[in-house]
């Protein structure tokens, strides 16, 4: 039975029981505010900007000032909006142009003081599954379905059956960045034309098979590019709104015949679309070509609602552990089985660190608490590559494998905590100086000495107390005695921390 969303307290929030989704898509940015009530969606605000964060990728990757003003003039309008809701009960999203842009890190601590709330680059499968998540949700079926959705820089593709993800890719092409290449200079031509689809083919070309008319009886498109087009056929005419080949072929006809880009009138053409309209026509082309798609109807949900669903059941998996579902957990146990890790060890350093951080960190959020024991869970990965050096190898897994739940901001917290669980600290010294990193890095490496011996340990012989930045370490005496190996070890793990790091680590029997 569904339960109504376990959100903050009525004292935390003005808001109670609505959540808020922010969109940080390629070309606008969109922020969903919505209510669950026994599994009813309802909308309770829509605020949309035509950002065009992706037109603004320098030749060298860069996300131009220009285009950083625009995203953050955004969302400085999108906090005010968000004045009064409790940090989780938001989440905001970025997709391909913040995936791309290699001073993305720098855009993302601007814009998070100027959202007030974090923000997660999430990879293109996990836009995919989200996507599909949205639609699921406000547009059961129990048909077999392929979505597609046609970003500004991305487009995902996904199969799936009743609200299952069977099977979902992301390729990078999208209405901004293929109108910027083929249409830049405003014309409208047949040759563009052909080798704008031309190109989409290309990058679309692996899909092929995965994604054949085999696979799925119907066929939806999530998002602008979908719902734009299906309003110029449905303005002109020419069809119902569902987005037919021949339906693209007419389109692409009138624009050959406008020629150019500021001269293209049709029914329905809103002007923030204007200028990628063509790409977007273009991908949609090549798509019902190559993969037998004679009708794709416009979808109901998109990335922002799946979203929303997906930040509630992390809600319930929180407040109703029993009943709750929260994706990640089940990536973890799945990675695990996946990679071979020893699940007794790792329960023993989670206990362990879980108590250790529980003692210096009582007021550590959720999230930082449950990626401390994602870390410990994982930490062991590695040994599957080799025991040598096994923390760079479970780091390097951790940071690049597809983990359904988890974004990309995310798994590398999690990988640079898994990098630090022994050795030098130098590794991770740029993270170390962000104390909250330092505390989380110090348990699970003290956890770990603790369990070296793999086998049961008692989680409270070992007290740590913090003071400031100090952290003092006390156990019973009879313990030492017992353990002079582990004794070793800490007084090893003293010196690590005297050597780097904003922490201090000292030892009191």
């Amino acid at each position: 039975m569904n339960k109504p969303s376990p959100l903050p307290h009525d004292d935390d929030t003005r808001w109670p029981g609505q959540l808020a989704a922010i969109d940080m898509g390629s070309n606008s940015f969109r922020l969903e505010i919505a209510q669950l009530d026994q599994g009813r969606y309802r909308r309770v605000d829509y605020l949309k900007e035509t950002v065009r964060l992706g037109g603004g990728l320098d030749a060298n990757g860069l996300l131009t000032e220009e285009a950083t003003t625009r995203g953050l003039a955004c969302l400085a309008r999108f906090a005010q909006r968000l004045q009064g809701f409790a940090p989780q009960q938001v989440r905001a999203v970025a997709t391909q142009t913040l995936r791309e842009a290699r001073n993305r890190d720098a855009f993302l601590v601007r814009a998070q003081t100027v959202l007030g709330h974090p923000i997660e680059v999430i990879s293109g499968r996990e836009e995919a599954r989200l996507i599909y998540a949205g639609v699921a949700r406000l547009q059961p079926s129990h048909a077999p379905r392929l979505v597609v959705d046609i970003g500004g820089r991305s487009t995902e593709m996904i199969l799936g059956h009743g609200r299952k993800a069977l099977h979902a890719e992301s390729f990078q092409v999208g209405s901004v960045s293929l109108s910027m290449r083929f249409f830049g200079d405003g014309r409208l031509g047949a040759e563009a034309f052909r080798a704008a689809q031309v190109a989409a083919g290309a990058e679309l070309e692996e899909a092929l098979e995965p994604f054949a008319p085999g696979h799925w009886r119907e066929a939806l498109g999530a998002s602008g590019t979908v719902g734009a087009v299906s309003q110029l056929l449905a303005a002109s005419g020419i069809t119902d709104g569902r987005i037919t080949p021949a339906g693209l072929r007419w389109l692409i006809g009138r624009c050959i015949e406008c020629g150019r880009i500021d001269r293209l009138a049709l029914p329905g053409l809103k002007e923030d679309r204007r200028a990628v309209i063509a790409g977007g026509i273009a991908i949609l082309y090549t798509l019902a070509a190559h993969f037998g798609i004679e009708s794709l109807q416009p979808a109901r949900g998109a990335l922002r609602q799946g979203v929303v669903f997906d930040l509630d059941e992390r809600l319930h998996a929180t407040a109703l552990p029993q009943d709750g579902h929260d994706l990640r957990d089940a990536t973890v146990r799945e990675l695990q089985r996946r990679f071979m890790v020893d699940v007794q060890q790792a329960q023993r350093v989670s206990r362990v660190a879980e108590s250790l951080y529980a003692q210096v960190q009582p007021r550590a959020g959720r999230e930082a608490r449950r990626e401390l024991l994602w870390a410990c869970a994982l930490h062991e990965m590695g040994m599957m590559v080799s025991h040598h050096d096994h923390h760079r190898h479970s780091a390097y897994l951790l940071a690049h494998v597809d983990a359904p739940g988890f974004s990309q901001s995310q798994q590398r917290r999690v990988a640079e905590l898994v990098l630090g669980q022994r050795g030098g600290l130098r590794k991770v010294e740029t993270g170390l100086t962000q104390e909250a990193f330092a505390w989380q890095v110090l348990c699970l490496r003290l956890a770990i000495i603790k369990c070296h011996a793999r086998a049961d340990v008692r989680s409270e012989a070992l007290a740590l107390q913090r003071n400031g930045n100090q952290a003092q370490l006390s156990f019973a005496s009879d313990w030492l005695v017992a353990h002079p190996r582990t004794l070793y070890l800490l007084q090893e793990e003293v010196q690590a921390w005297a050597r780097g790091g904003v922490l201090r680590l000292a030892l009191r029997d």
